[in-house]
């Protein structure tokens, strides 16, 4: 009898708390829907809600999807490429890529405070949860995920999303890597490519590995001393040709790091190439993506006729005189793309240029790493207008962009371009060929924005 009692009461004791253990672990961290399956930890929000809050100066909606999605490629198969109207970039791998503090830094940047409600999206629902499970560590509360994600957002026309004007300039990894194996990969117009490495020298470090039928193209192709100025448009014909390329080629463009890239995309743009590319990230991203890598040296095609006068674009490049009324126009700005330091005549960053300061009447755009991504691609085209703006540097302008050497000018006009900016151009001589006549006045010391 007693054995039997206790049989009972171990059943119902075991019965217990195994409802009491369920109870527990369904209150604590997930909630069952009316089917009976598994609902999100965070909470959620519909298509129909989010439209109502775009404008909503208390909610920040984030795109964790990769730069080239948000820039406007209609990746994941979906109908529209771009990001919700309004949204900011935090593709989710920059995760793994920040220590907290940056991580924080990034984060108020763009916005996205503890303060506002926060709108996470992706493709798939499983990256939108774990950044927000990150967002919760940091002390965030206020968290929703569109659950949709981009995949119903693009298809439904009547939601509205954005893209660069001109972000197919921009090509990514997986964009390279179908060209190359023979496929028609989206706005690529089918007349033939070229693929180039580009960098400073015999090619050393592409000869170690580089993307495969890369070939590659030393920077004193189209410039040389003593100022590092661009060669003259008869040269940069001769460049053009010996490397394949004629007016309607479309040409890509990598480096190690972008501006070597940018500098000879700017030239050939200039002299009329009418598809240049850049690979947003540089080689970095063609190797985070695990693409094949080719070692060796690929040779040069040459070919006979650009077919079409050169120079096609002269406006894209301007010289001293040119920077000179450029200085005077009222609607006229120069704009230093250089260091704050270089900016107020702390150094003249470079070892070969002795003279340090800046040119009298020009604004601050700030340096190139601003421009940049914590994975080297483009920054947010909002982010950088926001602190061109503060610095007078409007799309209704007639820009000019200068530098050093005309490198890091050129990586910033590209961007401009990509952006959609009508009257862009970069001062070629920049800080080395005004420093070096002794005639032009020069200015140190702070600096304040114009008013």
């Amino acid at each position: 009898m007693t054995s039997v009692i206790s049989r009972k009461l171990y059943i119902f004791l075991l019965v217990a708390s195994l409802f009491l253990f369920g109870c527990s672990q369904s209150g604590d961290t997930v909630k069952t829907d009316q089917t009976g399956e598994q609902a999100e930890k965070f909470s959620v929000i519909t298509a129909e809600e989010l439209k109502t809050k775009l404008d909503d100066k208390d909610f920040v909606i984030v795109d964790i999807r990769d730069e080239a999605a948000y820039i406007g490629w209609a990746l994941d198969g979906l109908e529209r490429g771009g990001h919700i109207r309004g949204a900011v970039d935090f593709p989710y791998p920059w995760l793994k890529k920040m220590n907290k503090q940056t991580l924080t830094d990034t984060l108020k940047t763009k916005g996205i405070t503890a303060d506002k409600n926060i709108v996470i999206y992706d493709v798939d629902k499983g990256n939108s949860e774990a950044m927000a499970g990150a967002l919760k560590e940091l002390g965030y509360k206020n968290i929703y995920i569109y659950k949709g994600g981009a995949s119903e957002w693009a298809k439904n026309k009547d939601l509205p999303m954005e893209s660069l004007p001109n972000y197919s300039k921009l090509v990514h990894p997986a964009w390279v890597n179908d060209l190359i194996n023979g496929k028609n990969p989206e706005t690529y117009p089918g007349k033939g490519y070229k693929l180039f490495e580009v960098s400073w020298g015999q090619g050393e470090d592409y000869k170690k590995g580089h993307i495969p039928g890369a070939v590659h193209i030393n920077t004193d192709e189209v410039e040389s001393e003593p100022l590092w100025n661009r060669l003259s448009d008869k040269e940069l014909e001769k460049m053009l040709l010996n490397n394949g390329i004629t007016h309607d080629t479309t040409v890509v463009l990598y480096s190690a790091d972008t501006t070597p890239a940018a500098r000879v995309a700017l030239i050939m743009m200039y002299m009329g190439v009418e598809d240049v590319r850049i690979l947003n990230g540089g080689f970095e991203a063609w190797k985070n993506a695990g693409f094949e890598i080719e070692t060796g040296s690929n040779p040069k095609k040459p070919v006979t006729d650009f077919g079409k006068p050169t120079p096609a674009h002269p406006e894209y490049i301007i010289d001293m005189p040119e920077a000179k009324e450029l200085l005077k126009d009222p609607n006229g700005c120069l704009v230093s793309i250089r260091s704050w330091a270089e900016q107020i005549g702390e150094t003249s960053g470079y070892s070969y240029i002795k003279p340090k300061g800046r040119i009298p009447g020009d604004v601050w755009g700030h340096d190139i790493k601003d421009y940049r991504n914590i994975d080297q691609t483009m920054r947010n085209a909002a982010e950088i207008q926001a602190f061109w703006k503060e610095w007078g540097i409007t799309p209704d302008k007639k820009i000019a962009f200068y530098c050093g050497t005309g490198w890091r000018a050129a990586e910033v006009w590209f961007y401009a371009y990509v952006m959609g900016w009508p009257n862009i151009s970069v001062y070629d001589g920049g800080w080395y060929e005004w420093s070096s006549d002794k005639n032009n006045p020069i200015e140190t010391g702070e600096q304040k924005p114009p008013m």
